[in-house]
């Protein structure tokens, strides 16, 4: 490749997080893998409207084979050798090539890597939001290209390794309980996962039998040599078999390559102010595993990063092994901002794989955060979260909750006050998709007061004092959990039972465009009351709970009589 004329990749500018400082240069030796997209294939078959897949009844639709999908969604192998020859230029090397996810990983030395996409990278030092002081490798600009890779390459993810995804789970104060293989002191009005059966009514018949159900881990931020979070099996084990009395859920686990996670390294989740994601992640698997027992979990490890996010996405869209139909995603950040963490090019792409999951009848759910409207942003603007704020996904509020012997007395929106209410707004990244055309989704409360996607879709107990109770990873204590990423693997279960009481190997999917078109009145519990900061609950769809809290056996009878 003999030109020297670089362009800028597109969306890929960046600056320090807010309060960020250099602190030097990065080590110019250090090993460095980078994951690099590329466009599809000019002349392949065009892809699926997936709004209007959607809108068919699951028994209906038909959907693409393995080879099918992978032929449209090809690279052109023209495009791979000029990547490989601009790799081979700069020493780099070329590792775990994804014909269907049109990505590469390209591996070399700090300093070559950065010479190859002409970006300058440096260490930075910030503290986090509990006053701890973390540091990492970032870059400012734009990411560059050859003239000669312009329009090939549509992302370059690793350059910059910020943490990205913010746990969405509140812990309620001064809370764990020391109980050793028996049932946890439940305080009133608190839950077992499997009390929501009924407030819910997940589906009669239904385990989750069948189904596979991908839940998304995120580590790897701690030093080398210090546990960075995971799950325990014996804490799991003791609470599924003598506390719940089920049997253990088949849980396997999957590590992302490339991206530095170092796989299931459960620590201390009694301390929820330090890095550590035990507590996320045992929040996830007791919830999924506790609503969905049949269901086989599939636990995706990746790292708080950019191309951690984009490539586990792409990892679960192209898996053939396992084939989850349901993801349970509990970790999200405000949408791009200025120092804020995710670029709008990371934001395109893991959409893009959202749209690819949709195409293949997976359904997303995404926690939408648990700072309400503020979204932990400090700049007295509200903000949609992301990934919750895709259109691709659903969006997942939060509330509180009453229940009488599994009836519910009363359930509104989750509004404890600042840093423990429900995440909810409007994007400023994605338009009103079209399955929002009709709901009323107000503008913006930010200047210019534009129209976006409107988050959340629907919503489930969230608020910590009503909260789940869930088991430590020590296996010796309880702690109760609230947050919307307990609502989002309550919904992930949900969804999975549906599947199951769904004719045939139908599937849910992309539930959005249903959902509203066919069932925004009559299915799911309308919340009217309460507020996340900016906006307010009221009747029919609303930026706090979204069109309601779960219906669940009316819901798989109306996917069923379509």
């Amino acid at each position: 490749m003999s030109s020297t004329h670089y362009v800028a990749l597109p969306d890929s500018s960046r600056v320090p997080l807010s309060g960020a400082r250099v602190i030097g240069p990065a080590h110019p030796q250090t090993q460095l893998t980078v994951t690099v997209y590329l466009r599809r294939d000019p002349d392949a078959q065009a892809r699926p409207d997936v709004y209007e897949l959607a809108l068919q009844a699951p028994t209906r639709r038909t959907l693409p084979s393995d080879d099918q999908y992978a032929a449209t969604h090809r690279w052109l192998d023209t495009d791979l050798k000029a990547v490989e020859a601009f790799a081979a230029e700069h020493n780099l090397k070329v590792e775990n090539p994804n014909p269907p996810a049109r990505s590469i990983q390209l591996t070399g030395t700090t300093r070559d890597v950065a010479d190859a996409f002409q970006v300058t990278l440096a260490r930075y030092r910030y503290q986090d939001a509990n006053g701890n002081p973390r540091s990492y490798r970032g870059r400012e600009g734009q990411i560059y290209v050859p003239a000669e890779l312009d329009g090939i390459v549509t992302g370059v993810f690793g350059l910059d390794d910020r943490p990205i995804g913010s746990r969405l789970l509140i812990r309620r104060a001064a809370d764990t309980v020391p109980v050793a293989h028996a049932a946890p002191t439940i305080r009133p009005g608190a839950f077992l996962p499997p009390q929501l059966q009924a407030p819910y009514a997940y589906p009669t018949g239904t385990d989750g039998n069948g189904q596979c159900i991908a839940v998304l881990a995120f580590n790897g931020e701690t030093p080398p040599g210090v546990p960075s979070g995971g799950y325990s099996l014996d804490a799991l084990r003791n609470y599924f078999v003598n506390v719940l009395h089920q049997d253990m859920p088949e849980i396997t686990n999957v590590v992302v390559p490339g991206v530095g996670t170092p796989g299931n390294e459960p620590g201390q989740d009694t301390d929820f102010e330090t890095a550590d994601t035990t507590g996320e992640i045992m929040l996830d698997l007791a919830v999924v595993g506790a609503l969905a027992p049949k269901a086989k979990i599939v636990v995706y490890f990746t790292t708080f990063t950019e191309q951690g996010w984009v490539d586990v996405i792409t990892r679960i869209v192209n898996d053939t092994e396992n084939r989850p139909g349901v993801v349970s995603i509990s970790y999200g950040n405000p949408e791009a901002t200025p120092g804020g963490r995710w670029t709008i090019g990371a934001m395109k792409r893991v959409d893009a794989a959202f749209a690819s999951a949709a195409e293949k009848n997976i359904s997303i759910c995404c926690a939408s955060g648990d700072d309400g409207s503020r979204d932990q942003a400090d700049d007295e603007r509200a903000h949609a979260d992301f990934p919750a704020s895709s259109p691709h996904v659903l969006g997942i509020g939060g509330t509180s909750l009453v229940v009488d012997n599994g009836q519910v007395v009363s359930e509104i929106c989750w509004d404890d006050g600042p840093g423990s209410r429900t995440g909810g707004g409007i994007s400023k990244v994605f338009p009103v998709p079209p399955y929002q055309a009709d709901a009323h989704v107000p503008p913006s409360v930010n200047p210019p007061h534009a129209r976006g996607r409107g988050v959340p879709d629907v919503s489930a107990l969230a608020d910590p004092q009503t909260g789940v109770v869930i088991p430590s990873a020590d296996g010796v204590h309880f702690n109760q959990i609230g947050g919307t990423s307990a609502a989002a693997p309550m919904w992930s279960a949900l969804l999975a039972r549906v599947n199951q009481g769904l004719p045939g190997s139908a599937q849910v999917g992309f539930l959005n465009p249903l959902l509203y078109a066919k069932f925004a009145t009559g299915v799911l519990r309308d919340i009217t009351r309460g507020s996340n900061g900016a906006y307010a609950s009221g009747p029919d769809w609303d930026p706090c709970t979204g069109l309601g809290s779960p219906g669940g056996q009316k819901l798989l009878n109306g996917l069923k009589a379509l």
